[in-house]
């Protein structure tokens, strides 16, 4: 039987206070109302005087952290694109060489930037969750909170500027405006839940029309206010008397649609699903195709009754837990710290790692994380069990192993895997 990580559950990380003070800075309700409210299905508004950080969102990304990013970080496409009236700008327009020994071709040039934000450009810097600390924990934290993957990125609007036109995202989004003040306008969707393979372009004129009409929510969001989207809803936004720097969380989730494309593949299975059409049938003929059609229903139908909710959660797994990395890790101190590792060292468990312990065999355990299967001997499954479940534990004090060299192995190996790192203090 298959043991999974708590205290998290089926391999979730648990959500920690940090967790909980992650989501208590976007939305200014009870976890539980926002749960039962708003969560897919209505927008939230939470004023910043409502949310605890006075300071609102300067501590995750300020205007001066975007300059530096965009003039001394050696940025590269696709971490920035730049929008102008509700058109992407060709990425050749502001990239180039970075001069001696930084040849390639598409990073970012300051200079083509400045000149674009100038005249009147939106600057869109992306995958914040991956480049910026400040931003690489939050993430971390609020996914958690959420049991979802999440994406973050800035827009940074001159003053009076709008960069898209009004559309809707496919995926729901926290707005947190960190600078200055825009404007939103908000309408209902015009196709509710849309999937990732239903984008907003397919449907502009209903979007075009739907935005001409009375506005759900017509608002301007001033430093610190916090908004939520769910997927769907129109949105177009606008900088008012000033520039605006705002930062947009995405929230990656699978749908019920992902658990049906992953019941078909399994229906592959099935001999009576597989099976060919017969002799000469024309496709194209509805009359031809009715029985062939009703046959294929039934024989979905009778597979579907006995699919295997475990087969079904294993390929989730394989979709979902590498959309959410864990917390980052320092190469050249970890690598350090296995020199010097002995059985009075203190090892803490990866924060945010997703992982399930499951027998192989009677003498085997394998360890499943995100990205690889290890395999170990199965008395060091308390060990694992322990450090992983646990706080900061010493080598020494791992359980289930005869000696200290036993657990020193052990926790060297987590320690080269990533699943364990040195533990702070």
């Amino acid at each position: 039987m298959t043991t999974i990580a708590p205290p998290g559950g089926h391999g979730r990380p648990a959500a920690t206070s940090a967790a909980a003070r992650a989501l208590a800075r976007c939305v200014a309700v009870e976890p539980e109302k926002f749960a039962a409210a708003h969560w897919g299905t209505a927008p939230l508004l939470s004023r910043a005087a409502e949310l605890p950080n006075p300071d609102g969102f300067t501590d995750l990304l300020s205007p001066a952290d975007a300059d530096e990013l965009l003039s001394r970080r050696g940025l590269r496409t696709p971490f920035l694109r730049i929008a102008k009236d509700g058109q992407l700008v060709p990425a050749a327009r502001y990239t180039g060489g970075g001069g001696a020994g930084a040849e390639i071709g598409d990073q970012v040039l300051d200079e083509r930037v400045l000149e674009l934000y100038a005249s009147g450009a939106t600057l869109v810097l992306q995958g914040l969750h991956r480049t910026w600390p400040a931003l690489v924990d939050l993430a971390r934290d609020l996914g958690a909170a959420l049991a979802q993957p999440l994406q973050v990125n800035a827009y940074l609007t001159p003053a009076g500027s709008q960069g898209f036109a009004t559309h809707y995202d496919t995926h729901d989004v926290f707005v947190l405006q960190v600078d200055g003040r825009k404007r939103w306008r908000i309408h209902p969707p015009v196709l509710p839940d849309p999937l990732e393979r239903q984008p907003w372009g397919g449907r502009a004129d209903e979007v075009s029309a739907t935005a001409q009409g009375p506005a759900a929510l017509d608002v301007v969001l001033e430093p610190g206010d916090a908004l939520y989207l769910p997927r769907g809803w129109l949105h177009s936004a606008q900088a008012q008397e000033a520039s605006s720097l705002h930062l947009t969380v995405g929230i990656r989730a699978l749908t019920r649609y992902a658990i049906v494309e992953e019941l078909l593949s399994l229906a592959a299975a099935d001999a009576r699903l597989r099976a060919g059409l017969p002799f000469g049938t024309d496709v194209t003929d509805p009359e031809a195709i009715e029985p062939e059609l009703s046959e294929t229903v039934e024989a979905l139908r009778d597979w579907l009754l006995r699919a295997d909710p475990a087969a079904v959660a294993d390929r989730l797994r394989a979709r979902a837990w590498p959309a959410a990395r864990p917390a980052p890790i320092r190469p050249l101190a970890q690598a350090a710290a296995l020199d010097t590792l002995d059985a009075d060292t203190r090892l803490a468990p990866r924060a945010g790692l997703r992982w399930q312990l499951a027998p192989a065999g009677p003498e085997r355990v394998t360890l499943r994380l995100f990205d690889r299967t290890l395999t170990l001997p199965a008395q060091c499954e308390p060990a694992l069990r322990a450090l992983l479940t646990g706080a900061a534990t010493r080598v020494g004090d791992l359980p289930g192993l005869d000696d200290d060299a036993d657990r020193v192995v052990l926790a060297r190996r987590l320690l080269r895997e990533a699943v364990a790192v040195p533990a702070e203090g």
